[in-house]
């Protein structure tokens, strides 16, 4: 591991459902264990997004098809990995961690990289707080396509001071490996954010990605309450509310999408 993902959601068992995935009920630490007492959540400021009394973190996933996402995000949220998954359309998913000792409710969305489930990555990027960009080391294309994601956040977004991860999935196929680990530490150096090699199929490294993510949109929190003062808050509070009004739209489009077929 090296210190320092546009818009469909789904995987085989969960079927092209838009429905809430909700992480399993034990309260994940950072060592990745599991931790029966009771979440005593740090007091949070008002303004920030909060959910029976945890701080939400709006986590997107991005890359090229294939890549792994679905794995990664499933793995994380219920420890369990599958061999096939249909191509991803829509899904959300809530997983809760203790990361640093502060509560936390994690809100993510895996997102499609196959060209046809596109037209809505936008909405994605305005409203999302951190991002994971996914490439695999066996497919050097999506290797290259992470620097076009990055360049469609930064367009969307209108700044580079954005919270991200860049990972580098399915590294225990080293004998198809077609991306060097030093080339994705120096990706991630241009980037200027964490990396880390991971296996979805081995779990390695899987919580790591979103503990590190979230370490990083607290960390570019603090920067801007210290710069802006109330102005961030109040445009925070704007992009809580738009996140939430897009899950609603997709939720509905794919309900009726369901119906029709």
């Amino acid at each position: 591991m090296a210190a320092g993902d546009k818009s469909t959601i789904g995987c085989a068992a969960l079927k092209r459902t838009t429905k809430l995935k909700i992480g399993s009920n034990r309260d994940t630490v950072d060592n990745g264990q599991s931790n029966s007492n009771q979440v005593n959540a740090k007091p949070v400021d008002s303004s920030q997004n909060m959910r029976g009394g945890l701080r939400v973190y709006k986590i997107v996933i991005l890359g090229d098809g294939g890549v792994g996402k679905s794995a990664v995000t499933l793995q994380f949220v219920s420890h369990n990995f599958l061999d096939y998954h249909d191509p991803t359309i829509e899904d959300s998913y809530q997983q809760q961690a203790v990361i640093d000792g502060e509560a936390a409710l994690l809100d993510i969305l895996d997102t499609a990289g196959q060209v046809e489930f596109t037209a809505m990555r936008d909405q994605y990027m305005r409203c999302g707080e951190g991002f994971i960009i996914c490439y695999s080391v066996i497919d050097r294309h999506s290797y290259e396509e992470a620097s076009e994601y990055r360049k469609l956040i930064q367009r969307v977004r209108f700044t580079e001071d954005i919270p991200l991860v860049l990972i580098a999935n399915k590294s225990d196929l080293e004998a198809l490996r077609k991306v060097s680990t030093e080339e994705g530490k120096n990706l991630a150096n241009q980037f200027g954010c964490p990396f880390f090699e991971t296996s979805a199929a081995l779990r390695l490294y899987i919580d790591d990605v979103f503990y590190a993510l979230v370490r990083e949109i607290r960390r570019k929190e603090k920067e801007r309450a210290l710069g802006n003062g109330t102005s961030s808050e109040k445009l925070d509070s704007r992009r809580r509310s738009r996140w939430w009004r897009i899950r609603s739209i997709f939720a509905l489009v794919f309900r009726r999408r369901r119906n029709l077929n």
